[in-house]
């Protein structure tokens, strides 16, 4: 027995000999495409959990044996690997994808976690090379091309909506979205959505106030995580990496219009140019990794117009009287009260019937002319003014844009242990240029002697945005320590042009400075952290604490932008006082014409406080499982506190196939500007009427009689369910999630209560605001929604130096109002819950931007040209108005972007290519809908809106062709 034995000895000492000679230390280097090094790279040994990362050169080093495989991951590339041969060294040279790709970051705090092993979808965009094949410079419109479940779109005639397009994550509010840069909390706009457009009533993130230039990549969190990150991620997150490249300039040239069949007022032709000149550079600091990277832009974008001809009435006959009188030389501004020249100049207005101007010649008060001279002579008077009715046209498209923006992200290494001094700031200021509704002549809303052929008012924006964050992390013993400080402001501010204040007639100014407002929020973090790799398969431990504080401002007019006055220039302050009055006696309304200006009463600072704390636990509980929990408590200095939770979890069912689910609950804080803000807008009802609506805060005694309670949080509850796979024999990836989300006591904007007329308090209240209707924010319904995400991803190499990257995406979500308006006993007695919730809300809500949108991108590259190829499905809508009868549903769409690349030399590379090559648009809007009020019986406004201005899928601005140079220089 003793040789067998020693038999057995000597030969596991030869294994162990043997796997002893095997084992050694093997470095390299890790660059990207460029041939630049990645820090921080994700060295793992497959199939265990040994691993390492790169330090800021690239380089690593690691002990291993022969045989062994290493996998290579970092955000924003594609993984890599590489089996241990004889060789010491390995170098690796990562690819970079187009779109989308799984990995991880945001929605977890765990550094070790790998791109194929998150618990929750996260979609990784690399705006880098994206800004530099695809047609789009803005960064809602890159996004609304590229990520399915995101959607934006340029309003038109909403007042400040025009100038910040709202955007949203599975059709969800925009402000359940929450934005992050390099992982730190966002400021908001400051303006609340209040006109007739998707997310009517909230307050989201102004994302074109970023540089496109300056992003490395963005990572879309399709899952909510309030429990991780606080208010606003009921949705999903938006986490913006900025870049941090050194000692390249890279400047981008891009200029476009739009060449469309329904350019220039559906002539055809060019309109709509746009210019962007973006130029990155980097330096770097010190000799440990340091850097800092600098962004600037600025972009031009023309206005177009979509309205090819007004075809209602502009001129009645009294204006066709004053239009001969003017040319005569009289003051038409005497004209109302002198009954004698009225009938002289009467007479002379050639196309006049013989009856009409008998009809003048007889009266003898100004009575009787009052009830003659409303006929419309609109077509004969257009002829004696050599005019058409195209020169009454409103501009329906995009507004006109200027805009500069500066971003800067530095990093700069304070130790040899990993101690970093980080901070990241931007300034961004854009001034726009949009137009309201046409004041036609024949309307009490415009005053003849200013205007003898009415106006179109105009509404000049100016914009202004500013961050800077500043923070320290390190490590302190075996924790990590991230301790910050984020500061950011939105400011918007009104000049109203080409305009007017009817109630002012003759002393009226044509330019107003209509006030503004602003939001500013200041928040401090603390987070800490520690990965116990000897804790079952690992465990990661997080917490932290912040305060965060926010104040909003609205900033008052002058007084002739808001004021209504009598006859003889009195502004208007009590309730019996009588407004100037036009020819037929209709009161002049007050405040600039198209917006209204904030006046003393609607001008305030509020500010609150919030304070909270997490915690954030994650384990591998084995090799194939890890399980995820967090929870968060938050109190708010206005309304109270709140906790809420999240697990998740993912199941390794084999080598490449992962199994995930999530479960949280969520709150929405409601924003301090749909808490505060009260303003009286012109806002035109389905008919094309205008109303002067006033927005009423829920603390005010407006709301008190109708019932209208505080504002209060949202809630949600959330579950998730997906999974991947990795087909690596033919580099395809595959995911699907499927989602459910309930949001309790959600906040809309009302409808317009209008008062009795009788003199009640309600009368005087809205008479004092210069309005005719009252609107408010309000808890007023639940919903529930919920959808199916998909993305698959596929690559082929061809040689060395070719590559076709395919990424198909596509979302397919349903939001429903659930049960019964969370209406008051006092709304219900007087039979106005329908107003409360009405019919063009649940519209916006459910079914006003796509709810089905799938993305097929083709990138074919080489080492000289790429071939860029889109198309993307934009499924149907519907017109949101309270009139059923006209909810007209827009078919589903497909439009196509192409774009061609070719590099002209070492530095310099020449796109060009289109955004919606084949000229798509949307249905246009019905001319016969069955009839159910008087007036008119379609979507079109009397000419006004070929296309629906309320229900968005990819705008209308038709086909877009663009050219770009790129150089970059080292």
């Amino acid at each position: 027995m003793a040789r067998p034995t020693i038999a057995i000895i000597a030969m596991l000492f030869g294994a162990l000999f043997c796997t002893w000679a095997q084992t050694k230390t093997v470095t390299g280097t890790v660059t990207d495409e460029d041939n630049q090094p990645l820090p921080t790279v994700s060295v793992v040994v497959k199939n265990t959990t040994r691993g390492t990362t790169t330090d800021f050169d690239g380089n690593y080093s690691i002990d291993v044996s022969e045989g062994e495989v290493f996998v290579f991951s970092y955000v924003g590339f594609e993984n890599a690997e590489r089996t241990v041969g004889s060789a010491s060294t390995i170098n690796v040279q990562l690819s970079s994808g187009l779109a989308l790709a799984e990995v991880q970051v945001v929605g977890t705090r765990n550094p070790n976690r790998t791109a194929v092993d998150t618990a929750v979808p996260v979609d990784v965009i690399d705006v880098a090379e994206l800004a530099g094949a695809a047609p789009q410079v803005n960064l809602n419109q890159i996004l609304n091309y590229v990520a399915p479940s995101f959607t934006s779109n340029t309003q038109t005639i909403s007042d400040g909506t025009d100038h910040i397009d709202p955007a949203s994550l599975r059709g969800l509010g925009p402000d359940q979205v929450l934005v992050l840069i390099n992982g730190k909390r966002r400021h908001t706009s400051s303006l609340v959505n209040v006109n007739g457009t998707f997310g009517r009533g909230n307050v989201g993130t102004d994302l074109n106030a970023i540089p496109a230039a300056s992003i490395q990549r963005i990572e879309v969190l399709r899952d909510g995580a309030a429990a991780q990150y606080g208010s606003d991620a009921i949705a999903g997150v938006i986490n913006i990496v900025l870049r941090k490249d050194t000692d390249e300039l890279n400047v981008n040239i891009t200029s476009g219009a739009h060449f469309s069949k329904n350019s220039n007022g559906q002539t055809g032709g060019v309109d709509g140019a746009t210019t962007n000149i973006s130029a990155n550079y980097g330096i770097k600091l010190g000799e440990k990794g340091g850097y800092v990277n600098f962004t600037g832009d600025f972009d031009y974008r023309d206005f177009y117009s979509r309205m090819k001809e007004w075809e209602g009435s502009v001129f009645n006959a009294y204006n066709a009287i004053e239009f001969v009188a003017a040319n005569d030389g009289f003051d038409i501004s005497l004209l109302p009260d002198d009954i004698a020249e009225i009938q002289n100049y009467g007479a002379q207005v050639s196309h006049f019937s013989t009856q009409l101007q008998n009809d003048i010649a007889n009266a003898s008060t100004i009575a009787d002319l009052q009830a003659i001279l409303g006929v419309d002579v609109t077509d004969a008077e257009l002829a004696a003014r050599g005019q058409v009715r195209s020169d009454y046209n409103m501009r329906v498209g995009q507004s006109e844009l200027r805009g500069g923006r500066f971003f800067a992200n530095m990093m700069l290494p304070m130790d040899e242990e990993g101690t970093q001094l980080y901070s990241f700031a931007g300034i961004s200021n854009r001034k726009g240029n949009s137009a309201g509704f046409y004041r036609l002549p024949n309307q009490s809303r415009t005053y003849t002697p200013a205007y003898i052929n009415g106006f179109l008012p105009e509404i000049n924006s100016d914009i202004t945005d500013k961050s800077v964050a500043v923070g320290i992390k390190g490590a302190i013993g075996d924790w990590n320590v991230d301790l910050s400080n984020t500061w950011g402001q939105n400011s918007f501010q009104y000049v109203i042009g080409n305009t007017s204040n009817a109630s002012l007639q003759n002393a009226t100014p044509t330019t107003f400075d209509a006030g503004g407002f602003a939001f500013t929020q200041n928040t401090s973090n603390l987070d800490i952290s520690q990965f116990y790799d000897e804790i079952l398969a690992g465990f990661n431990v997080a917490f932290g604490a912040e305060y965060r504080f926010e104040n909003y401002e609205i900033i008052a007019g002058e007084e002739e932008s808001y004021g209504q006055y009598t006859d003889d220039g009195q502004l208007i302050t009590l309730f019996n006082q009588a407004p100037a009055e036009d020819f037929f006696g209709n009161p002049r309304p007050g405040g600039s014409q198209v917006f209204p200006g904030f006046s003393p009463s609607n001008e305030l600072s509020r500010g609150r406080s919030s304070i909270a704390g997490y915690i954030d636990l994650e384990a591998d509980i084995t090799e194939t499982i890890l399980a995820s929990f967090a929870t968060r408590f938050e109190d708010y200095s206005d309304f109270g506190s709140t906790i809420n939770f999240k697990v998740s979890g993912r199941v390794k069912a084999t080598d490449n196939i992962n199994v995930r689910a999530a479960a949280s609950t969520g709150f929405r804080a409601p924003h301090l500007a749909q808490l505060n803000f009260n303003s009286t807008s012109t806002i035109f009802d389905n008919n094309g009427n205008p109303q002067e609506v006033g927005t009423f805060s829920n603390d005010s005694r407006a709301a008190n009689l109708l019932g209208i309670p505080q504002l209060k949080e949202e809630t949600s509850k959330s579950v998730s369910l997906g999974f991947t796979a990795q087909i690596p024999d033919y580099d395809l990836s595959i995911t699907l999630d499927g989602y459910f989300v309930a949001i309790d006591d959600r906040i809309v904007y009302t409808g317009q209560f209008a008062g009795p007329g009788t003199g009640t308090e309600l009368d005087i209240l809205l008479a004092q605001a210069n309005a005719s209707r009252a609107t408010f924010f309000a808890n007023a319904i639940d919903t529930e929604s919920k959808g199916l995400d998909v993305v698959i991803t596929h690559n082929i190499r061809f040689g060395s130096n070719m590559q076709l990257r395919s990424d198909l995406a596509g979302t397919f979500s349903q939001t429903r109002k659930v049960g019964d308006i969370q209406a008051s006993q006092v709304l219900e007695d007087a039979g106005l819950v329908d107003t409360y919730f009405p019919e063009d809300s649940r519209v916006y809500l459910e079914e006003a931007v796509p709810r089905t949108k799938v993305n097929l991108t083709n990138s074919f590259t080489t080492d000289k040209f790429n071939i860029f190829l889109r198309n993307v499905w934009f499924g149907k809508v519907t017109e949101a108005t309270t009139i059923i009868e006209r909810q007209q549903v827009f078919g589903s769409k497909l439009v196509t972007d192409l774009s061609f690349g070719y590099q002209l030399g070492e530095s310099l590379t020449a796109t060009i290519g289109a955004n919606n090559i084949f000229d798509i648009y949307p249905d246009r809007a019905a001319q016969d809908l069955e009839p159910n009020v008087a007036g008119d019986q379609n979507n079109r406004s009397s000419g006004r809106f070929d296309w629906s201005r309320r229900s968005q899928q990819f705008g209308i601005g038709g086909r877009f062709l663009f050219a770009r140079l790129s150089f970059s220089l080292d």
